[in-house]
């Protein structure tokens, strides 16, 4: 059991950057948003002192056990009472590697969602809120890593979820004003009555994964006969060597969003994850 007291806790890195070019695009105008218990009001505050508008700390005992699809609800949910024009966040978590919680909120609300973004810029036109661009072509530009170092460029219409790789930008220091600000500012609890979403769709009733119907893959060892006793002692530990678990290649899935999904289901079947 890990004990936490009198650990010094940080933002997590990728969401700070996503702050920070959330906050270069909208100056004045950025709500920062955390899921979780009263321990991320430290978080919060810290981007008022940067230079969000508003704070809101999204939580209720009955989330609790929750996983990223019950998360996703929430967030949908707090998405649809904000309207954003933008909604940008960190694609990976310190603790637990891939977070798809935002791009899974964003599906349920039909709008487009791009991970692996390191940049960011607004072409065009834009319009506000749940609202389309005004002119044909508006929205952002998102500067994208792909495979191998390369880099894409995608244009996206407003509203839309950007999910940021860490490294990407470097964030601003507050200076005493706005650390002082933050330290006095109000944070917003929203909890079940708020959010106004039933019981049974967050939390652990809501839960996709629950721990009785997930279990860690199986490795399958590539064994080896045992070599001979005459071999030379390089080629006998070489043989040896030769076993363990064998190295997968990596899979390449293209398509429509449905046969990229169903591509992957299959794997996971195959894998026996899924029935």
């Amino acid at each position: 059991m890990v004990r936490d007291r009198g650990l010094r806790r940080i933002v997590n890195p990728a969401d700070l950057e996503a702050l920070e070019l959330a906050l270069a695009l909208a100056d004045g105008s950025v709500t920062a948003v955390a899921v979780g218990p009263e321990r991320l009001e430290d978080g919060l505050r810290l981007a008022v002192s940067l230079g969000a508008a508003r704070a809101i700390r999204v939580w209720d005992h009955g989330f609790e056990g929750s996983d990223s699809a019950a998360e996703a609800r929430l967030l949908a949910r707090v998405f649809a009472i904000l309207k954003p024009g933008l909604v940008v966040a960190g694609s990976k978590l310190l603790d637990r590697g891939d977070e798809p919680a935002p791009a899974f909120a964003a599906a349920l609300l039909g709008l487009p969602a791009v991970n692996a973004a390191v940049g960011l810029r607004v072409v065009g036109a834009v319009g506000a809120g749940f609202k389309p661009a005004p002119t044909p072509g508006g929205g952002v530009e998102i500067l994208r890593k792909g495979d191998r170092g390369a880099r894409q460029r995608l244009v996206a219409p407003l509203p839309c979820a950007v999910l940021f790789e860490a490294g990407s930008v470097v964030p601003r220091y507050p200076d005493w004003e706005m650390f002082l600000r933050g330290c006095e500012a109000e944070i917003e609890v929203w909890g079940l009555p708020e959010l106004n979403v039933p019981i049974d769709e967050v939390g652990e009733a809501g839960a996709r994964l629950r721990r009785d119907r997930v279990s860690f893959p199986r490795p399958r060892p590539v064994r080896v006969p045992t070599p001979a006793a005459d071999l030379p002692g390089p080629e006998r530990v070489a043989a040896l060597l030769s076993g363990g678990i064998k190295a997968r290649a990596s899979v390449m899935h293209s398509g429509t969003a449905d046969e990229v999904a169903e591509g992957l289901f299959e794997l996971l079947r195959r894998e026996g994850l899924v029935p």
